[in-house]
């Protein structure tokens, strides 16, 4: 009796299915694949050279070249001669640069509020109902394009003591003459205000572009509520300009701080020292006396004394605006 065999070939497998529970996952899911680094392109780096070598020949060279000079004497004439620490003692010694830079102060005191003050009085007019506001705009700042040497000469007229247009209106009206410029206590506020007439037109442009940013529906609203003019401009108009405010007292300070035109032209630093600001005396360090080495020290010490005032400004202004 024979029996047949039994194979596993003759039993049916199940084959496997695929799962049909788990969700797919959606195209955006996916992260893309990483990005292939391919080598850079040299055209990149051939449009940059040109403004990397001016940076390197104009900026970076004097700037080395200054930090060299701090620690010699030089004369442009004869060779360098190593004194170490001797500029920055001379300097710790020197009333005169301090004198300069009291004069500055006083010129920032002077200049910083009147040409805020101006600014936003002019910006005020021309953001109003004016026939004529682009004439006006044009007129106001047509002074900053001109150049600042054309404009102390025409003032350097203006003020002359003797034969100046502004003692001659004041003669005609019986007034007495004005010394302008070869008064200490009237220098330095002509030459604050020259300064202010020579700049405002910028800081128009910076308050009325603020002015034009005003949400009217502000206006609206202190309408509906009775407020006054003044109580508008107090409480609406003034907070809204505070970020160009900053914007414009650091412009102001900056350019304060390079005060070098004026007096050069209009009083040459005098009289009595009483308009030599910081910029006019290491010039005459430099180019007058050829004091090279102490030419670069004096710099160093004024821009990290612009630098330093120009920070705490930002910290005191922009705590305001917040």
């Amino acid at each position: 009796m024979s029996e047949t065999p039994h194979t596993v070939a003759e039993e049916t497998v199940p084959a496997m299915q695929p799962a049909t529970d788990v969700p797919a996952v959606p195209a955006w899911a996916v992260d893309p694949p990483p990005p292939r680094r391919e080598r850079s392109d040299w055209r990149g780096v051939a449009f940059a050279a040109p403004y990397l070598a001016h940076l390197g020949l104009f900026f970076g060279y004097p700037l080395v070249f200054a930090a060299v000079l701090i620690f010699h004497r030089w004369d442009v004439v004869t060779p360098m001669e190593w004194i170490g620490t001797g500029n920055i003692a001379r300097l710790a010694q020197d009333d005169l640069f301090a004198r300069a830079m009291l004069n500055t102060g006083v010129f920032l005191a002077l200049h910083i509020p009147l040409q805020i003050a101006v600014a936003l009085l002019f910006a005020e007019l021309l953001n109003g109902k004016l026939k004529g506001r682009s004439f006006f705009r044009t007129v106001y700042f047509l002074p900053v394009v001109v150049s600042g040497v054309v404009v102390t000469i025409l003032f350097q007229q203006l003020f002359a003591f003797d034969g100046g247009y502004v003692n001659g209106v004041l003669g005609a009206l019986g007034g007495e003459a004005v010394p302008w410029l070869v008064s200490p206590a009237w220098a330095m506020p002509s030459i604050a205000l020259v300064a202010t007439w020579k700049n405002v037109g910028l800081y128009v442009l910076l308050f009325l572009a603020g002015l034009q940013n005003v949400p009217p529906t502000l206006y609206e609203a202190a309408d509906v509520e009775g407020a006054s003019r003044w109580q508008r401009w107090r409480l609406i108009t003034l907070p809204m300009l505070n970020p160009m405010m900053v914007t414009v007292v650091v412009l102001s300070t900056i350019g304060g701080f390079s005060l070098f035109v004026e007096p050069y032209v209009l009083t040459g630093g005098g009289p009595l020292n009483s308009t030599l600001s910081g910029l006019l005396y290491i010039y005459n360090q430099a180019f007058y006396f050829n004091h090279m080495g102490y030419a670069a020290t004096l710099g160093l010490a004024f821009a990290l004394l612009i630098f330093a005032v120009v920070l705490v400004q930002r910290r005191v202004v922009e705590s305001d605006v917040a």
